[in-house]
């Protein structure tokens, strides 16, 4: 009876080392700003899209030169910025995280719509660049339809489409749960 005790005790120690690795892992932060400006998306989508570009650090800059939580491309937020009517919009306003949030919503939100609510092509656009998906879709190698994407050519946004998913399903879980672990 003490071996089964004090095996017990172990795997629930290991369960709760798990669980806290998880929760250390993938951050929840400035979720009322991602609530604010999810729009048709899940929450848990938008999470997972920002921890997979800068994980969740706001001074993250890419070797392309991507920016901010969301990982902004200058050209690509100066036009969000114009299509979402910030007309006091400066570049270096990507650094804000609310603003860096809000514009990157916004953006898979235009694509999330341009793509007829294609989570993969959205994130594939998101990665890629629209160019790109556009080009692929019109590549019988790549798309039988013209529609959808039979296969991503790019093993990097194909692996980022992919790890995406994952992420979105941990954050499902995490937000599932009680909230007084959350940081904002």
């Amino acid at each position: 009876m003490k071996k089964f005790i004090v095996l017990a005790v172990v795997v629930v120690l290991c369960i709760i080392a798990m669980f806290m690795a998880v929760v250390t892992r993938f951050p929840i932060r400035h979720l009322d700003v991602i609530e604010t400006h999810a729009g048709e998306l899940d929450v848990s989508l938008i999470l997972a899209v920002i921890m997979a570009e800068s994980s969740f650090n706001p001074n993250a800059q890419s070797h392309a030169g991507a920016q901010g939580l969301m990982q902004l491309m200058p050209a690509t937020a100066a036009d969000i910025a114009g299509r979402m009517r910030m007309y006091d919009f400066e570049p270096e306003h990507v650094w804000i995280p609310e603003i860096n949030i809000a514009m990157g919503a916004f953006y898979l939100n235009w694509l999330y719509a341009r793509y007829d609510g294609d989570i993969t092509l959205m994130l594939a656009a998101y990665n890629a660049g629209l160019g790109r998906v556009d080009t692929w879709l019109a590549d019988p190698q790549f798309s039988q339809d013209g529609r959808n994407l039979d296969t991503i050519p790019f093993p990097e946004t194909r692996n980022y489409v992919t790890r995406i998913g994952q992420f979105q399903r941990i954050y499902r879980v995490l937000l599932a749960l009680p909230s007084p672990g959350r940081r904002s």
